[in-house]
């Protein structure tokens, strides 16, 4: 049960975060796909030079949409494992999320993205902080959901 819910945590807060940036870059000119191309450009270097408004690809879109749910299932279980036990109430857990979804934009936006995959950069850098904080909200709420969610992270063997 436990497992399922920090699985389900990632990949919920995923689809919350990915839509949130696609609808948003969609209004702001870069283009709907635009954020799972770019993601994609991490390992299809041709994509690095893409210009905007970002045209559907299919296997960039594929390729995107793995590496960001699988990143979001990592960082959702690194959580879930390292933080979550130290919270003990639901709000905490929330709260806890945000705070942790913010460090996350930090060090991507400040350091991971301009070394690896720069042209992520292309993003409105607000709306992907914010997209970040929403992340983090979503795993700490899913990851508190049940009435005793935070106690039973507590005590969940390691």
């Amino acid at each position: 049960m436990l497992t399922r819910r920090v699985l389900l945590a990632g990949l919920a807060a995923s689809v919350v975060m990915g839509m949130f940036e696609m609808l948003y870059e969609a209004v702001a000119g870069a283009g709907f796909w635009s954020p799972v191309m770019f993601i994609a450009a991490t390992v299809l270097r041709s994509l690095q030079d893409i210009a905007t408004p970002v045209p559907f690809q299919l296997v960039p879109l594929l390729l995107g949409l793995m590496g960001h749910m699988m990143n979001s299932v990592i960082l959702g279980v690194v959580f879930a494992l390292l933080i979550a036990p130290r919270l003990d109430t639901r709000n905490a857990l929330l709260i806890g999320g945000v705070v942790y979804g913010a460090a996350i934009f930090v060090l991507m936006w400040f350091a991971v993205v301009p070394l690896v995959d720069p042209v992520m950069l292309k993003l409105n850098g607000l709306a992907f902080a914010v997209a970040h904080v929403m992340w983090g909200a979503v795993v700490g709420a899913v990851l508190g959901w049940q009435q005793h969610g935070a106690a039973e992270l507590r005590h969940a063997p390691a």
